[in-house]
Order: structure tokens, then C-alpha cells, then sequence
């Protein structure tokens, strides 16, 4: 593989986290921000990511803070106790999914679980269709909710071998 494939072969990926940022309510310039950072053999501070995305310093400030809150990136000072700070990525993606399902899922899934709840409790008594489908969806969050419990207390090689245990 030549340097242009593996260019084109890297913005490839760095379009797709772009769009994987949307999903999870990042904006695309966070996507782009990760994937740089991602890439790049070393840390890069603000002024390297504004060269290397074409970001104002502000979006670039702006996106690195919100990224570092999640765990996505890391800041530290710049080596011999400069003031520039730089950031990497946490390129550990476990760990990233680990932290989307505890952050995310899980509170999804127990808003609606109190939901169903509080539909169950005004259901009148003769709703026997109702009931009985809302306790189905009920129990499937619940059996959710223990998956991604479960999924988050693992590292993936843990999983991957429980899962491969398994004897159906």
C-alpha cells in the first residue's frame, strides 16, 4: 500500500467517525478532531489540529474540551513543563463503549423503564392486552438493562471469552 492509499484509506475512516460522532450527539467536527488525533503518531495541540483540520481555533477549543470531558481525549502540558497543551486519543475503544453504555444506554433504558412503570400504574384493570404487552416490553428493558450491565463490567477480552464458553 502506497502513502496515497493509506491517506485516502485514513479520511475514509475519519468521514465514517465523523458520522459516528452524529449518532452519538457530537457535532461531525468532533468526529474529525478524534480521527486526527487518532491518527497522529503524537500528541497535537490546538494549533497542529487547527492545521491539520482547517478548524478555527475556537471550534477546535471548544470540540477538545467537550472531548476530554467524555474520556475520548486526553490533555496534558507539553513536554519540559511547557504551556502548550496537548491532546491524544484514548484509542482504547472498549473502554470508549464502556463509557457510552453506562453514560447513555443505561439512562435511556431506566427512563423508560420508570415510563412504563407509571403507564402500568394508570392502565385500568380490565386492560389485560395492555398489561400483558407492556410487562413483555418491560421485562425485554429489564433483560436489557442486565446486558449492558453486564457488557460494561468486562474488559472485551472477558466478554469475547465468556461468550465463546457459552454452549447453547
Amino acid at each position: 500500500m502506497n502513502e496515497d492509499d493509506r491517506t485516502v484509506a485514513r479520511e475514509r475512516i475519519i468521514e465514517s467517525m465523523e458520522q459516528s460522532a452524529e449518532v452519538y450527539g457530537l457535532s461531525r467536527s468532533a468526529g474529525r478532531i478524534y480521527g486526527v488525533l487518532y491518527f497522529s503518531k503524537e500528541p497535537l495541540s490546538i494549533p497542529d489540529l487547527v492545521e491539520e483540520t482547517g478548524y478555527a481555533k475556537s471550534t477546535i477549543s471548544n470540540v477538545t474540551r467537550t472531548l476530554t470531558r467524555i474520556g475520548l481525549i486526553h490533555r496534558r502540558s507539553s513536554e519540559g513543563g511547557g504551556r502548550r497543551v496537548q491532546y491524544s486519543a484514548e484509542r482504547e475503544i472498549w473502554f470508549i463503549l464502556q463509557d457510552v453504555f453506562q453514560q447513555y444506554v443505561q439512562r435511556e433504558i431506566q427512563t423508560t423503564l420508570r415510563t412504563i412503570q407509571r403507564a402500568q400504574a394508570q392502565l385500568p384493570e380490565d386492560s389485560e392486552t395492555e398489561t400483558e404487552q407492556i410487562e413483555k416490553l418491560q421485562q425485554t428493558y429489564e433483560d436489557l438493562q442486565e446486558i449492558v450491565t453486564l457488557a460494561s463490567s468486562f474488559t472485551a477480552a472477558e466478554l469475547r471469552e465468556a461468550l465463546e464458553s457459552y454452549d447453547r
